[in-house]
């Protein structure tokens, strides 16, 4: 069997690239080994944005008097919410099944890695072997939890995020280690459904410890409110499974004090490793560094006619990144001339209660490069539409250069920003300035209207502060 291009795995970097390359006229195969969609549809992005609406309704009914509603005897389905999580992660993976088809996509079901030639041996479940050529080759295979060595996750006691999405009872107490995406959003979403929830993260900064710091400050403070218990700068020295309960010991990283927690379960969520294991790379000779592969602007590697994209290759492992590197991949492939990527214009979100979203430069990094900045927040409790949603918790923070106006970052934390940043992300792309934004009429009331006034707060000009 002969391919135009041959797309190893199916996430949100993989099936992009193989319709991208469809549409643009290529013969193309994708390679599987388990469903459609890869981790973020069935595992990551979408199934755990379907727990977190869950939680979000749980809360919004547990309040439910703050909007003038009396409810009584409510309590969470946890099978249930997990049963809907699912639906909706099998949804999404027919819909790429039918995606394609439509595109006239062969799938092909089984364990891909690479051969001499351009080639691509495919193992089945059975264990029979085909093997395929192609002109070219694009490597998708995603990341997986990663695992620390005093942290080795058993799938029981100690659990990855794929196991969080589907235990068979709410824990009355568990252990969150890392404080970036993955684990602030189970956090928030076991506390809101009735675990007792202590997070440990250990960088000093604590929550989101990626983010500008005035976001990590508020969320942490949000998170102490609704009794989630955060230890930030603590490292987790081990866990004792023996008995019925963990026993997790941490250690503060600045005062050395010690502490021994107790719970049900451990959920480890330190972040992603790269699947470039057994694929190939080493008897073609593809150059690599701790795992990640190296790759050119448009994703070929060094060996002509392999390319890599998504949580492989350096940069962000973030779903949208991965799907624009696999559009550009398959355009450059097709002989178009796409632009390369800016990857200091990437947003970054993440889907607790409240939101965090941002883009750009954090304050600090602004100044490290030397920029003068203005600074504006707006605090969504000087929003109109916020007060009206019961969301008053969070602000937008917005950095500009003081001499051009440049649009050099963007942080918010609050309800719905996720669907604020894009905003934003379309501005510093368009090289918007500050004044630009504050000109730009937004709609009232809308959370929208916080990054104007926060654009206006730079410049001295806040109308509602």
């Amino acid at each position: 069997m002969k391919y135009d291009v041959i797309v190893i795995g199916s996430g949100p970097g993989g099936y992009p690239a193989a319709i991208r390359s469809a549409q643009l006229g290529k013969k193309v195969a994708i390679v599987e080994r388990e469903s459609l969609g890869g981790i973020c549809l069935n595992w990551g992005c979408i199934p755990t944005k379907a727990l977190l609406k869950s939680a979000q309704v749980f809360e919004y009914i547990n309040h439910s008097e703050d909007y003038g509603i009396n409810v009584s005897g409510v309590k969470a389905d946890f099978k249930g919410m997990i049963k809907r999580s699912r639906g909706v992660a099998d949804g999404m993976s027919k819909g790429i099944q039918f995606l394609m088809k439509k595109n006239k996509i062969d799938v092909i079901m089984g364990n891909g890695s690479l051969q001499r030639g351009k080639k691509v041996e495919v193992k089945d479940e059975s264990g029979k072997t085909t093997t395929y050529d192609a002109d070219h080759i694009i490597i998708a295979t995603g990341g997986r939890a990663k695992q620390l060595p005093n942290l080795p996750i058993d799938g029981e006691k100690i659990i990855g995020y794929r196991k969080a999405m589907t235990l068979e009872k709410i824990p009355k107490k568990m252990v969150v280690v890392g404080g970036g995406a993955i684990g602030v959003e189970f956090a928030y979403f076991y506390a809101t459904i009735g675990t007792e929830v202590t997070l440990v993260e250990f960088l000093e900064q604590g929550l989101v410890p990626r983010e500008d710091k005035d976001i990590s400050k508020e969320l942490t403070k949000i998170f102490k409110k609704k009794g989630i218990k955060v230890l930030a700068n603590t490292s987790v020295e081990s866990v004792d499974t023996k008995d019925k309960l963990c026993v997790v010991n941490t250690k503060n990283r600045k005062t050395g004090n010690t502490e021994e927690i107790k719970c049900d379960i451990v959920l480890s969520a330190v972040g992603v490793s790269p699947n470039t294991e057994n694929i190939g790379l080493e008897a073609l000779g593809i150059k690599s560094d701790r795992g990640l592969i190296t790759v050119d602007k448009f994703y070929q590697t060094n060996v002509a006619g392999i390319y890599a994209i998504g949580d492989i290759v350096p940069g962000a492992a973030l779903a949208h990144v991965a799907t624009a590197e696999g559009i550009i991949c398959a355009e450059k492939i097709a002989g178009q001339n796409p632009d390369p990527i800016n990857y200091n214009n990437i947003p970054s979100c993440t889907y607790c209660v409240p939101e965090v979203a941002s883009v750009g430069l954090t304050e600090a990094e602004a100044v490290e490069k030397g920029y003068k900045v203005k600074v504006g927040k707006f605090p969504f409790s000087a929003s109109g539409k916020a007060s009206a949603a019961g969301a008053k918790e969070g602000f937008v923070k917005v950095i500009f250069d003081e001499k051009y106006g440049e649009f050099l970052g963007a942080h918010m934390v609050g309800n719905n920003v996720t669907e604020m940043i894009a905003e934003v992300v379309v501005a510093r792309n368009l090289e918007t300035t500050g004044h630009e934004i504050i000109k730009s009429v937004h709609p009232h009331p809308t959370m929208s209207e916080a990054v104007m006034e926060a654009a206006a707060a730079a410049y001295g000009e806040v109308i509602h502060l």
